[in-house]
């Protein structure tokens, strides 16, 4: 028989660099505890409707675990001529049992087996990236715990703003990270249907029992069209998005430890661990790591757009284009996954360098906000509160003074009896007091923040 599972309807060889041209093993091979898991799956539901005996069941799985051993412990020998991790494996399962190993691929396609196996994988790869958010966002959880007594200032377009909590900020990124939890764990409710069963393309007149299946795979559901799924991307797509929007968080993060990495700002202490150095610079020390965090980012986007590309003109219903799929969809979980493990561990041994930014915090007028609402509080309107402040700010860079260093004669100007209180909301500490509204940066909310988290990440 020809080594081809398509090979009775060509009477010549293939071309050496068609072989080359379509083979996908040194990309999918990954994939092969998901093809026996489901082909053992597939053989027991064969069993059980009168297609395969019992015995030649059992026959199936043993011979599919001793594969699957055999390719761990990297004694598998792989060929292009072979195309792909499936027509390896149902060969190898050929040259052990014969005829048994050749009516294992009864009543399905390999349409439907390889969105199968892909459907596995995406669904044990959100497992994992859910592991490593959580993973990180313990990691910020943590660094909030430890600098819980630290004051930042905020920025808003790259300007001093208002001052926020250490662990304000910590917990920020924490709420960034939840939100991509939750969108990978509703990927995972449309990843986890079963395909299987759909043969090519119109189902199998063979009387195959789908929900057999799917109950010893644990899918949810059994994809309802048999024509829908074979050319069915959509959870893959999915799921790289969900990808390229960590990426995106990582990368706005390490954007900005980049820049307190420098000597201008000199908010942080990175690890040398974490570093590399110049080639012709001896003083240099390079966030490497924070770089390629962000620069990988562009990678992760690069394939979801690859993946976008690749299916916007396919027709109905499977197409060899979608073998490409897969590149693109290891290459976002690789990098994502690394990169989420870099960053967990980068936050647990990066230290703030609290002298610094204690030393330079009362720079940049960040309680003018906070004076523009006790002038509300006062029963002056928002916008003449505003206008006052804008010019006393320009009367402090005018003397080169802070907003708390105004004599109580330019605040008694703005309204008579303002300077009995305006002293006690200025400065970052009474700024910083002087917020309440819920999930502010105000101390007793950054606290009530810790706690959920605590439970949250338990």
């Amino acid at each position: 028989m020809s080594q081809k599972t398509w090979g009775g309807r060509f009477s010549g060889d293939t071309d050496s660099r068609v072989e080359a041209f379509t083979e996908s093993i040194s990309f999918d091979r990954r994939l092969y505890k998901h093809d026996i898991i489901a082909s053992q799956a597939h053989a027991r539901m064969l069993a059980e409707v009168g297609l395969l005996t019992e015995g030649e069941a059992e026959q199936i799985v043993a011979a599919l675990n001793a594969i699957g051993e055999q390719i761990e412990r990297g004694e598998f020998a792989y060929s292009i001529k072979l195309e792909d991790i499936h027509t390896h494996i149902e060969r190898a399962l050929i040259e052990r049992l014969g005829d048994v190993g050749r009516k294992l691929h009864t009543g399905r396609s390999r349409n439907d087996q390889v969105i199968t196996d892909v459907r596995l994988w995406v669904r044990d790869s959100i497992d994992e990236l859910t592991a490593r958010l959580a993973a990180l966002q313990s990691s910020l959880l943590d660094a909030a715990e430890r600098h819980r007594d630290v004051v930042l200032p905020g920025y808003t377009h790259m300007q001093r703003a208002q001052p926020v909590l250490a662990a304000h900020y910590f917990l920020a990124y924490a709420e960034k990270y939840q939100r991509d939890r939750e969108r990978l764990a509703d990927c995972r409710k449309r990843t986890n249907v079963l395909s299987l069963g759909a043969a090519a393309l119109a189902g199998t007149s063979l009387p195959i029992d789908r929900e057999s299946v799917r109950e010893k795979l644990g899918f949810d559901s059994i994809a309802a069209n048999s024509l829908d799924v074979s050319s069915d991307r959509d959870f893959l797509l999915e799921f790289v998005f969900d990808l390229s929007l960590i990426a995106v968080h990582l990368s706005g993060w390490a954007e900005e430890w980049i820049i307190w990495a420098t000597t201008e700002f000199n908010f942080v202490e990175l690890p040398d661990a974490f570093c590399t150095g110049s080639s012709i610079m001896p003083h240099k020390k390079n966030p490497d790591v924070l770089e390629l965090i962000r620069g990988k980012s562009a990678r992760v986007i690069g394939d979801l757009q690859q993946l976008l590309v690749l299916v916007k003109g396919l027709p109905l219903a499977y197409n060899r284009d979608l073998q490409e799929d897969k590149t693109a969809l290891f290459d976002a979980f690789d990098t994502v996954s690394a990169s989420l493990e870099l960053a967990a561990a980068l936050i647990r041994e990066t230290k703030l360098r609290r002298e610094v930014i204690a030393a330079r915090l009362e720079i940049g007028h960040l309680d003018a906000t906070t004076l523009m609402e006790f002038l509300i509080g006062q029963s002056v309107p928002m916008r003449s509160a505003h206008e006052a402040v804008g010019k006393l700010v320009r009367l402090c860079e005018e003397r080169r003074c802070r907003l708390a260093e105004l004599p109580a004669e330019v605040y008694e100007e703005v309204r008579p009896g303002l300077s009995q209180g305006v002293y006690k909301v200025l400065g970052v500490a009474n700024a910083l007091n002087a917020f309440r509204s819920a999930g502010s940066t105000a101390p007793a909310e950054v606290e009530k923040q810790i706690a959920r988290w605590r439970k949250v990440l338990a």
